[in-house]
């Protein structure tokens, strides 16, 4: 679009579909591999890696010094993820198949392969269609910054590397109690992991190169590499404590690579929060308005704006609130609609709160396009609201609020002349928090993405948990 005409009005479904679709990352990584493969024609390039569909598939590597349990917990994600575990030795194997003996015996005494053919294995591997399906585990790959630079100049690219870490005493004792079962690979220990089954037991073996001085050449070896590949990955690299039981590092490391990695992409926020009556959703909405230029739309405020300005829809609402009586859904959504879709909310975003209050108003929101691409409940416990809400008080003469806990009245003359609202009287607030919950649970099901947090702790931690969930991309949900 030319620049001069600036400013662009942007349909709201726009940057809807963007987002859902994730069409910058798209584009991205599109670039990306034109960039590195250098395609001679590049559509057809762009066209089959579109059609392979794999850019959500697990791409792990786990690094780690020896006996720090990479193998273990990279066996565990690879069942786990349904992914494929990528070793250097069950790659040796693959390529040397078709060998002289005479180069089998070279790895098996040296345990080298040169760099060069190393890369071709891994990105012959990596192509092959099982990889492109189900993803992969890099296992202890790379080793050194040189492969690393190999491996990036190649295309292959992780998105989560996990680096395990413990210290090197811990790390020799547990070496030296390593056994290996040579039929099936698995790897046991004599004080952590024994095997239960007799018939294992027995064939178990001390593999090579564990004692205590070849363990710690090994480690100071690792220590010198391991600096040197970390700059490389530092955007999405976890590093995690293997001195902890084995089920630990695992579940964090679980954790990490189902979490999605922070986009570049242009985000606008679109956060809905949901909560009992006195739950903080105001002030929340306020907060987030303040730091982020959101647009703060608080359902029960447009509506009396509506009102007060005398629009064509204020006074269909003006009717209803001479009445004493809810103004419909329909009329609701027609006022919100004319706030969401000014230019300022769907430039900087919007927080709303007050609206929906059950599922059909929720799937009124979304026909209309007005989805949201974060919502938060924020869970707070009856008494706390009821202490929150029955103790407010007003002064009939300057207006000013008050709370008889939280901000008492300076002076007596002022304590005695303050009143109480009569939707603040207890009948009436447990009332809207019952019917609250009953709408709930469809409520959260409609909107499964949801981040339910506690409400009940200091207003600004509770802040800290929303801006957390807006900053970060939402976990991926792998059965």
């Amino acid at each position: 679009m030319d620049a001069t005409t600036a400013p662009h009005r942007i349909p709201p479904e726009m940057p809807q579909y963007g987002e859902e679709h994730h069409i910058f990352e798209m584009m991205q990584t599109l670039l990306e591999q034109l960039l590195i493969h250098q395609p001679k024609e590049p559509i057809s390039f762009m066209i089959e890696h579109l059609q392979r569909n794999n850019d959500n598939v697990p791409k792990i590597v786990i690094l780690g010094p020896p006996a720090s349990g990479k193998t273990t917990i990279a066996m565990w994600l690879s069942k786990h993820l349904n992914s494929n575990l990528i070793t250097k030795d069950n790659l040796i194997e693959e390529e040397f198949s078709h060998q002289t003996e005479d180069v089998k015996n070279y790895y098996q005494m040296t345990k080298t392969v040169p760099n060069e053919l190393l890369m071709k294995m891994i990105q012959t591997r990596l192509n092959e269609s099982d990889c492109i399906k189900r993803g992969w585990i890099l296992d202890g790959i790379p080793e050194t910054r040189e492969q690393t630079l190999m491996i990036q100049s190649a295309g292959v690219n992780p998105k989560h590397v996990i680096v395990l870490n413990a210290p090197d005493m811990v790390l020799i004792e547990r070496n030296l109690g390593k056994r290996i079962d040579p039929n099936t690979g698995e790897i046991y220990h004599t004080t952590f992991d024994w095997p239960h089954d007799v018939d294992i037991q027995k064939r178990l073996t001390i593999p090579e190169g564990i004692s205590e001085v070849e363990t710690a050449q090994k480690l100071l070896e690792y220590h010198r590499s391991i600096i040197r590949i970390i700059p490389s990955y530092l955007k999405v690299l976890k590093a995690i404590s293997a001195d902890q039981p084995c089920v630990d590092v695992f579940y964090q490391a679980l954790t990490y690579v189902q979490s999605n990695q922070r986009s570049n992409a242009p985000f606008t926020p679109r956060v809905l929060l949901l909560g009992p009556l006195g739950s903080g959703k105001k002030l929340q909405a306020g907060l987030l308005a303040q730091k982020y230029n959101l647009i703060n739309i608080c359902c029960g405020q447009q509506l009396k704006e509506a009102v007060a300005d005398k629009t064509q829809y204020g006074e269909v609402v003006q009717s209803f609130f001479e009445k004493q009586i809810t103004v419909p859904d329909s009329v609701i959504m027609k006022v919100l609609s004319q706030r969401l879709k000014q230019q300022d909310a769907i430039k900087n975003g919007w927080v709303l709160h007050g609206f929906p209050c059950h599922l059909d108003q929720a799937r009124m929101l979304d026909s209309v396009g007005y989805k949201p691409n974060r919502v938060f409940f924020l869970n707070v416990p009856l008494d706390t609201i009821v202490e929150r809400l029955t103790l407010r008080r007003i002064d009939p003469v300057t207006g000013e609020r008050y709370h008889l806990m939280y901000k008492p009245a300076p002076t007596m003359e002022i304590q005695a002349r303050l009143l109480q609202n009569p939707k603040d009287m207890e009948e009436n607030v447990k009332a809207k928090i019952d019917l609250f919950y009953r709408n709930c649970t469809e409520l959260e099901e409609f909107y499964e993405d949801a981040i339910t947090l506690n409400g009940d702790q200091d207003p600004y931690t509770v802040f800290e948990y929303i801006e957390s969930g807006i900053i970060n991309p939402l976990p991926k949900k792998i059965l």
